[in-house]
């Protein structure tokens, strides 16, 4: 048997043995590990907390890895770069929010976030905060102009700090109509790069509190 027949077989009997989501259960609030495998690159741990499941694509997981501030979206149980996913014991338990008046003034807000640059120069970054993340109420989901990649930061301590400012001629939310305007989640969209590329994604999510904004996973991206 040839090396290449056998592996094919070993990769088989792994997708045989993959668990289904219904067999791990509700792992949202759950801690995780796995490998990575992609292309010829060497396989590499990882750690991560599962930070929602979407009911709209019930298969995608939002996913926050160790040491990294990006959301990720994963098929967890579908994905073969995964490799050997555990969920490790006890789910995580989180602090309350302390103030919990200013937490829900900031959501739906414009803000101007500040970062520390290269020797040890002030950046500002100005973004939007869609929303608390789920389980994690003293995080808070935040997308910015320069990079709409979904992030996520503790930003009541950033605020207490002084390095995060909610921009005041922002309304705190937008009004909602009374007529369902959600028409596209779940719907296929189309994106041209300044260099005429395109790529194909998915609206997977309406932010309540500012129901403008959408988030987008796209095609061969981890990223939302």
């Amino acid at each position: 048997m040839s090396l290449r027949r056998m592996s094919t077989q070993s990769f088989q009997k792994q997708r045989r043995r993959r668990p289904s989501p219904q067999a791990l259960g509700n792992i949202v609030g759950c801690r995780i590990s796995h490998g990575w495998k992609e292309g010829d690159e060497p396989v590499n741990q990882w750690k991560a907390i599962i930070l929602d499941q979407l009911p709209t694509n019930p298969s995608l997981y939002l996913v926050k890895y160790d040491g990294i501030d990006c959301v990720y979206g994963l098929g967890l149980h579908s994905d073969e770069r995964i490799l050997k996913l555990k969920v490790l014991p006890h789910k995580v338990v989180f602090p309350q929010v302390k103030d919990a008046h200013l937490a829900s003034a900031m959501v739906g807000r414009a803000v101007e976030h500040e970062f520390e640059g290269k020797h040890a120069s002030k950046d500002n970054w100005r973004g939007v905060v869609p929303s608390q993340v789920p389980i994690m109420k003293n995080w808070f989901s935040i997308t910015y102009e320069k990079d709409t990649v979904l992030y996520i930061y503790q930003l009541l301590d950033d605020y207490t700090e002084g390095n995060l400012r909610i921009i005041p001629e922002t309304p705190p939310a937008e009004v909602k109509s009374d007529v369902n305007s959600d028409i596209l989640t779940g719907q296929c969209v189309q994106f041209t790069r300044s260099d005429g590329s395109k790529k194909i994604g998915k609206v997977i999510y309406q932010v309540l509190a500012k129901p403008s904004v959408y988030f987008i996973k796209f095609y061969g991206d981890v990223h939302i």
